[in-house]
C-alpha cells in the first residue's frame, strides 16, 4: 500500500508529513522508492540557536564592562588615599597639641612627653571619632594607647565589636561574594598584627615618624578588613620627642565601594533586563521570519500541488525581505521551469509520434506489397522519416542541454561586428553564384563588444541568416546591421521574403513552429531553431524580436529579426 492510500480523511498534508517517518518502500523490479522525510519540527524560542547566540553575545557585551566596573580598584585607592590624608591632617593637629601641652623639660636641652597628660589629651581630642591613637617615645616604648584605659583595677583594653551578622548568606549572596572575590582578586596588603607588648619597631610608619616623616600604611587584619594608619612626629622646637600613630578600620572605604557596586549592579540589572528583552525582540525579528521561510520552503518541497507559497516579507526593506523576494522568485522560476519541462516533454512526444506513425505505416505496408516500384517509394518514405527523427532528436538534445551548458561556461568578450563579418564571408563564399545577396552595415568607430559565448551567439546569427536565406527569393537581398544604442548592441537581420503571417510574430519563437515556405520538402526543419535562439539570447541578458518590413502603403516586403544584447 502506498503512502497516498494510507492518508486518513481530514488529515492535513502538513500534519501527515509531520507524522510520516522516513522509510524504504517495498522494492520493485529494478527500482527503489523512498518515502519523503518528515518536515522539521518547529523550534521553540529558547531552543533556537540563533536566539541563543544573539542573547549570549549581548549579555557578554554587557557583562564585560560590568565586571570591570565592579573591580573599582582606582576608586578604592582614591578613597584610601583620602582617608590617609584626613588621618594625617588630624595627626598633625594632635601632634601640635601634644608638643605644646604634654612636654616637660628634664634638663637643659632635654625634653620628653608626659604619659598621663598625653592620655588625658587623647581622650579629649579623639572622643567619638573612631580613631585609635598610640604614642611612642623616642626609645620605641608605647607611652599611651587610646584603646587602653587605666584605672584602680588595672588596664582595660577597648575594642570595637564587629558588625552583627544577620544569619547566613543566601545562595545569591554567596555567588555575589564569590564574584567580588574573583573580580577583586587577592589584595596585596600586608597583614596587621598586634603584639602583646607593642614597640615602635613593630610598625614601619612609626619608625618613619621618629625620623621626621609622616608615612601611612594600609594593612589587612585576619578577617580581611582594612586597617589604615599614619604616623607623625611629635615635635617641640623641631626636636622629635616621639611619634603619634593614628589608625582606623576601612569600614567607611568598604561601605563606599559596596554602595557604588550596588548602584552599578542596579543600573546593570536594568540594562540586563532591557538587553534580554531586546535580544528576544531582535531574535524574533530575525529568527521567526527565517523559520517561517524554512517551513514554507519545506512545504513547497514536499507538498502536493502549488497551494503553498513563500511568505512575502518585502515590506521589511531589509536582508530578510531580500531573502523572501529571492525565495519567491526562485520558487516561481522552478515552477515555470517545471511547466516548461512538462510542455517540452509533451511537444517532444507529439513531434516524435508523427514520424513514428508514418514510419510504422510504411514498414507494415512494405511487408505486404510485392511491387518493386511501390517498395522503393515506401523505402524512400522510411528513409525520410528516419532522417526527420534523427534531426528531431539532435535538435531536442541540443535544446535540453543548453541551459546546463550556459550555466557552466565562462563568458568572454565578443566583437559582434567581427562575428557578423565572418558569417557573411562564409555564406558569400558558399553561395557566391546563387542565392540572395548580403549587405553588412557597420560603423567602424563604434565599439560592438558584448560579454558572452561566441559559439552560441554565432549559432543564433547562423539560425537567423539560414532562416532569411530560406524565405528570400533567389535575387533577394539579406541586410545585416549592428549598432550601439546606449548600453546595448542592436543587431538586425532582414530579408525580402513574404514576411511573417499576421498574429505569428510571437509564435515563431515557440518550439516546433514550422511555418515553412511553399514548395519546401516536409520535415526539413524541426522548428526548434528560433526557440533555441531565443533561449540563448535571453541567457545572455538580451532580447530577440520579430517584425515585418512594410512599405508606406502597408505592403509587407520581408521579415526582420532584431537581437539586442547588453554591451560590455
Amino acid at each position: 500500500m502506498t503512502a497516498e492510500s494510507e492518508e486518513k480523511p481530514g488529515l492535513g498534508l502538513g500534519r501527515w508529513f509531520a507524522r510520516t517517518k522516513p522509510r524504504q518502500a517495498s522494492k520493485g523490479v529494478g527500482a527503489e522508492a523512498t518515502v519523503p522525510r518528515p518536515l522539521p519540527r518547529r523550534r521553540r524560542r529558547w531552543r533556537s540557536p540563533l536566539t541563543r547566540r544573539i542573547l549570549t553575545i549581548n549579555v557578554l557585551v554587557l557583562l564585560i564592562p560590568v565586571l570591570g566596573l565592579l573591580h573599582l580598584d582606582q576608586y578604592r585607592q582614591s578613597l584610601i588615599a583620602a582617608e590617609l590624608d584626613a588621618l594625617r591632617i588630624q595627626g598633625r593637629a594632635f601632634s601640635l597639641s601634644l608638643g605644646s601641652t604634654a612636654v616637660v623639660a628634664t634638663q637643659v636641652g632635654d625634653e620628653q612627653l608626659l604619659p598621663e597628660v598625653t592620655r588625658n589629651l587623647m581622650r579629649v581630642l579623639l572622643v567619638d571619632t573612631g580613631v585609635r591613637a598610640r604614642i611612642f617615645a623616642r626609645s620605641g616604648d608605647l607611652l599611651a594607647d587610646s584603646f587602653i584605659l587605666s584605672g584602680p583595677g588595672g588596664k582595660v583594653q577597648v575594642m570595637a565589636l564587629p558588625p552583627e551578622k544577620k544569619g547566613g548568606l543566601s545562595l545569591l549572596g554567596r555567588l555575589y561574594e564569590a564574584a567580588l572575590k574573583w573580580v577583586s582578586g587577592n589584595d596585596d596588603f600586608p597583614p596587621y598584627r598586634e603584639e602583646r607588648v607593642q614597640k615602635a619597631a613593630d610598625y614601619g610608619e612609626v619608625g618613619g615618624a621618629l625620623a621626621g616623616d609622616s608615612p601611612g600604611m594600609v594593612r589587612a587584619d585576619r578577617q580581611g578588613r582594612l586597617v589604615l594608619s599614619i604616623a607623625v612626629p611629635v615635635q617641640r622646637y623641631r626636636q622629635v620627642l616621639g611619634a603619634l600613630m593614628l589608625s582606623k578600620d576601612g569600614a567607611d572605604v568598604d561601605e563606599a565601594v559596596d554602595d557604588r557596586r550596588r548602584d552599578i549592579l542596579i543600573v546593570c540589572g536594568l540594562a540586563f533586563a532591557v538587553t534580554v528583552l531586546l535580544s528576544f525582540y531582535l531574535a524574533g525579528t530575525i529568527a521567526r521570519p527565517i523559520r517561517r521561510l524554512a517551513q514554507a520552503a519545506d512545504l513547497v518541497r514536499y507538498g502536493k500541488g502549488r497551494q503553498y507559497e513563500i511568505p512575502d516579507f518585502r515590506r521589511r526593506g531589509d536582508e530578510i525581505g531580500d531573502l523572501s523576494d529571492a525565495l519567491r522568485s526562485m520558487t516561481e522560476a522552478l515552477w515555470n521551469r517545471m511547466d516548461a519541462i512538462e510542455a517540452f516533454a509533451a511537444d517532444v512526444a507529439h513531434e516524435i509520434k508523427n514520424p513514428l506513425t508514418s514510419l510504422r505505416s510504411a514498414v507494415e505496408t512494405v511487408a505486404r506489397i510485392e511491387d518493386p516500384d511501390q517498395q522503393r517509394r515506401l523505402m524512400s518514405i522510411i528513409l525520410d522519416d528516419v532522417h526527420r527523427l534523427d534531426r528531431l532528436i539532435s535538435d531536442i538534445s541540443d535544446a535540453s542541454r543548453l541551459d546546463a551548458e550556459l550555466s557552466r561556461a565562462q563568458t568572454e568578450s565578443i566583437d559582434v561586428g567581427e562575428l557578423l563579418r565572418a558569417l557573411v564571408s562564409l555564406h558569400q563564399a558558399v553561395d557566391a553564384e546563387q542565392g540572395p545577396r548580403f549587405t553588412l552595415d557597420l560603423l567602424d568607430h563604434q565599439d560592438l563588444r558584448v560579454p558572452g559565448l561566441e559559439d552560441r551567439l554565432g549559432q543564433v546569427f547562423r539560425n537567423l541568416i539560414t532562416n532569411a536565406i530560406t524565405f528570400s527569393p533567389p535575387d533577394g537581398q539579406i541586410r545585416l546591421a549592428a549598432q550601439r544604442q546606449g548600453e546595448d548592441i542592436e543587431v538586425s537581420i532582414c530579408d525580402d521574403g513574404p514576411g511573417i503571417p499576421e498574429g505569428k510574430l510571437e509564435a515563431v519563437f515557440e518550439r516546433f513552429y514550422t511555418e515553412r515556405p511553399a514548395g519546401e520538402k516536409f520535415g526539413t526543419h524541426s522548428g526548434l531553431g528560433l526557440s533555441i535562439s531565443k533561449q540563448i539570447v535571453e541567457a545572455h541578458g538580451g532580447t530577440i524580436e520579430a517584425e515585418n518590413r512594410c512599405d508606406p502603403d502597408g505592403t509587407v516586403r520581408g521579415a526582420c529579426f532584431v537581437v539586442t544584447l547588453p554591451a560590455e
